[in-house]
């Protein structure tokens, strides 16, 4: 008779995935004589460790690698959550965090929210019990949901400001200010703000910012939004505004900027000789496109990995947690997107 016979027949074991005390009760030892035969061999002799590797095997009894980590709370994996992983912003965020989590020896595991708060909450919620901190970069849960995930696990937040959760921030604001000081200089005086997402709270930082600016400026600021933060986003801004174009447009970030300059040439209108756009974020497309788009740069790759370090920080000593976010500085890029307006 085989160990799986005599582990399902002779034991009494209904048929179901095999255990562990499947195991040790087939090959006649203790459970944790089975944990080091098949995660320490070189604890247990190696006849032991063979015999029991033997009825696990014909057991179909599978160890779970993340075991040890799960019951000692280490499992050297960080949670990054973004919330549209084809945006090119992340990809720069997670280059920065994949690299500084390497160097630390831990992995990455990524969660696309696809711009959908209960996705986001689904994803988190199932990798919490798996790994040691997490990063939420462009999240869109409530504040009361953030707080109690970073009761679980050391929690950092980008671009949000949550009471009592480290975070790390760009800065909108003087963002903004560059812009409506550049247009400004150049000669126009009415703004058009092409909106993202609702539940952005970037979005509301951003749009604070350019009414702030335009109002000491003297010039007037219009909203058009919410848009989804995508090309496709920004050509159904086009659509929305191509009644009565203005001849400046401030976009939420770049892929609205671009996509908006696309629907704009394909009906004949150029840039910037009939209407100025700018971007934010300065992701790689920003300079390739023609003509190349005037945008706020950020430093993405930087936030990444800041925000890599804060949550092992807040591992090792949450005592030494900062309770107030981080702010990282920006800087206009000018290109060829921006020019005077048109006269008449």
């Amino acid at each position: 008779m085989t160990a799986r016979e005599r582990g399902s027949r002779g034991a009494g074991v209904p048929s179901r995935s095999a255990t562990i005390y499947d195991v040790a009760k087939a090959a006649g030892v203790a459970t944790s004589t089975v944990s080091r035969a098949l995660t320490r061999p070189g604890r247990v002799s190696a006849h032991t460790a063979a015999h029991i590797r033997r009825v696990a095997a014909e057991l179909g009894y599978h160890a779970n690698p993340l075991g040890p980590g799960l019951r000692t709370g280490r499992t050297s994996m960080l949670a990054l959550v973004v919330s549209d992983v084809t945006n090119p912003v992340y990809t720069e965020i997670i280059a920065g965090a994949q690299s500084a989590a390497t160097e630390a020896g831990y992995i990455l595991v990524l969660i696309d929210a696809q711009e959908s708060d209960r996705y986001e909450l689904g994803g988190l919620e199932r990798a919490l019990p798996a790994v040691e901190g997490v990063i939420l970069a462009g999240t869109r849960l409530s504040d009361a949901a953030i707080g109690e995930a970073a009761g679980n696990r050391p929690v950092v937040v980008l671009n949000r400001d949550v009471a009592d959760v480290p975070g790390i921030l760009l800065d909108s604001e003087h963002g903004m200010r560059a812009i409506v000081e550049h247009l400004s200089t150049l000669g126009h005086r009415t703004l058009t703000y092409i909106g993202g997402p609702q539940a952005s709270r970037v979005d509301g930082a951003r749009w604070r910012g350019l009414l702030d600016a335009a109002r000491d400026l003297g010039c007037t600021a219009r909203r058009s939004g919410p848009y989804t933060p995508t090309v496709r986003g920004g050509q159904q801004a086009a659509e929305a505004l191509w009644g009565a174009l203005p001849t400046a447009v401030v976009a939420y970030n770049d892929q609205l900027a671009i996509g908006f300059m696309l629907a704009l040439q394909h009906r004949g209108v150029r840039v910037p000789e009939h209407v100025s756009v700018v971007g934010f974020d300065n992701v790689l497309p920003a300079q390739i496109v023609t003509p190349a788009l005037t945008t706020v740069g950020a430093p993405l790759r930087t936030q990444g990995r800041a925000a890599v370090n804060a949550v092992l920080t807040a591992m090792k000593n949450p005592a030494a947690v900062l309770r107030r976010p981080i702010t990282l500085p920006v800087k206009l890029v000018i290109r060829d997107s921006t020019g005077p307006p048109r006269p008449g």
